[in-house]
């Protein structure tokens, strides 16, 4: 399998992309228009950043808005987590609405009265949270399950018994998918449910052989 469909496994094919990108320049297409300010995107067509005008060509197509906040790119909870799973990412409440940075931002000095820090950058965050960013939550996600794989790989390697071998893939496709399940929300399927089911039923009890009983009787014979 090559590495560009290991990473399509890993995210959604548009959200590399969309981080790459520079918003808020003027629109080369309709630079005289007033609304030439690209701050959307198509998260099908991922052609690069909209301007208002632009995006009327993608009618029927999954569109977001970029805003920003103290000179760096976000997105509003609201709009990104209909496409992604957020979960880890810290959040902010900026103009009365929650928002989470697209980025990292660098950070000269940790903040006052914070204990905990992004695993990648380590800039302050709330206890509840792991990232300061989706792209910092990317790279954190990669760092660990990639050292996962290798440990695997090696495992893989350093065996010659058959079985373990087939227990050592099994093992890097858990993580490819765990990698995968991190950043696309899942549902349980219909298998896994009966799979669930089917573990609490208890089985057919079984009643224990009267041979086996036994009572003692005292010499006065009372029992």
């Amino acid at each position: 399998m090559g590495a560009e469909q290991e990473n399509s496994k890993r995210w959604p094919p548009w959200l590399k992309p969309l981080l790459r990108e520079k918003f808020f320049k003027q629109c080369k297409l309709h630079a005289d228009s007033h609304k030439s300010e690209c701050n959307m995107y198509c998260l099908d067509c991922t052609n690069g950043p909209l301007c208002s005008i632009c995006l009327s060509f993608h009618k029927d197509h999954h569109a977001i808005q970029i805003r920003r906040s103290s000179y760096h790119d976000v997105i509003r909870v609201s709009e990104i987590q209909k496409f992604l799973d957020i979960t880890g990412v810290q959040t902010y409440v900026i103009n009365s609405a929650k928002v989470l940075f697209l980025n990292e931002r660098p950070q000269p000095r940790p903040g006052k009265g914070f204990v905990n820090t992004c695993e990648v950058c380590y800039r302050s965050l709330v206890d509840s949270f792991r990232f300061c960013s989706l792209g910092c939550k990317i790279s954190g996600i990669l760092k660990t399950f990639g050292k996962k794989r290798k440990d695997c790989t090696n495992s893989l390697s350093d065996s010659d018994d058959s079985h373990s071998n087939i227990t050592s893939i099994e093992r890097l496709k858990k993580n490819d998918d765990m990698i995968h399940d991190s950043f696309t929300a899942s549902t349980p399927s219909l298998s896994a449910v009966n799979r669930r089911i089917a573990k609490r039923r208890k089985g057919i009890p079984h009643r224990a052989p009267f041979g086996g009983l036994t009572i003692e009787y005292r010499q006065n014979g009372n029992v």
